[in-house]
């Protein structure tokens, strides 16, 4: 066992193996996907220059103190092992992650902590820190997915690969350089970046699928209608549409998260089923 540092694009590949080789070990454990944090890089942030560290043996990454900006005042840090793995402990990656995130910010650190995990829970109370918010993770089962909904009469779904020479429609909300970040990602796929248009080409609605041929995981990250198009029947269509592209691909499960009661709807209704839940834990400094 041994301990690197690793920051940027380099830091990103480990982190997608470490999350790989810990859904491996554990069907449903964990928050993240190695895609979580793909879509994560999606926009430049100031922690893509901070040094993470990960712990490897011979077969690659078995644990990682990481850490995620949503801007230069809001930290996330997120220490994962790989079930099983009885070294580094999990609090001692816990320390580490702790560490590094309250190292470069005065402002929020922020932690997910799965429902139920007594350690977690217990040192993220003994940080000082306190619950803010909840949030749910549903699977579905490829098998069990929806048949594909029509969209309503007036509009088209299209692909990255069709609009290729378009500006991106995520940019926004994420930046100008969207297109560029998610193409440095290596489970991006632009057949699954998909968007619903209008008869005169306005962007209705758009939704990202990630597919994981190591762990046969697709993620549904992220999923938007614009408030004008809302209440149309699009984001059940688009979805269904979505998890059959997923499919077609190999995944064999297919996983999201949300926060409120409109999308529990929307998910559980085309039938993703929650298996866990998660509290969400802050210290503004």
């Amino acid at each position: 066992m041994w301990e690197i540092g690793a920051t940027g694009l380099e830091a990103l590949a480990l982190t997608t193996q470490l999350l790989q080789r810990a859904r491996l070990a554990h069907p449903t454990a964990g928050l993240w996907e190695a895609a979580d944090f793909q879509w994560w890089w999606r926009r430049p942030q100031p922690a893509d220059q901070v040094e993470k560290v990960f712990w490897l043996d011979d077969d690659g990454p078995v644990a990682g103190a990481l850490v995620t900006s949503w801007g230069p005042d809001s930290w996330q840090y997120d220490p994962v092992v790989v079930p099983g793995t009885p070294s580094p402990t999990r609090s001692a990656v816990w320390d580490r992650a702790l560490a590094l995130a309250a190292a470069v910010t005065n402002g929020t650190l922020e932690i997910g902590v799965a429902d139920g995990d007594r350690e977690f829970e217990d040192l993220a109370g003994r940080a000082g820190l306190s619950p803010v918010r909840h949030d749910s993770t549903a699977w579905l089962a490829a098998e069990r997915r929806p048949v594909v909904i029509p969209l309503p009469k007036g509009f088209s779904l299209v692909d990255r690969t069709q609009r290729l020479d378009a500006p991106h429609h995520m940019r926004k909300r994420n930046g100008a350089e969207v297109a560029e970040r998610l193409g440095q990602c290596s489970l991006y796929d632009p057949t699954l970046d998909i968007a619903i248009e209008t008869v005169d080409g306005q962007v209705a609605a758009y939704s990202l699928y990630w597919f994981d041929p190591v762990t046969k995981v697709g993620l549904v990250e992220p999923v938007r209608v614009e408030d004008a198009f809302q209440r149309r029947g699009l984001a059940r269509a688009m979805l269904s549409a979505g998890l059959e592209r997923l499919a077609a691909k190999g995944a064999q499960r297919m996983k999201v998260s949300y926060g409120s009661a409109p999308a529990a709807a929307l998910y559980l209704g085309l039938g993703f089923e929650v298996e866990s839940t998660t509290t969400w834990y802050a210290d503004a400094k």
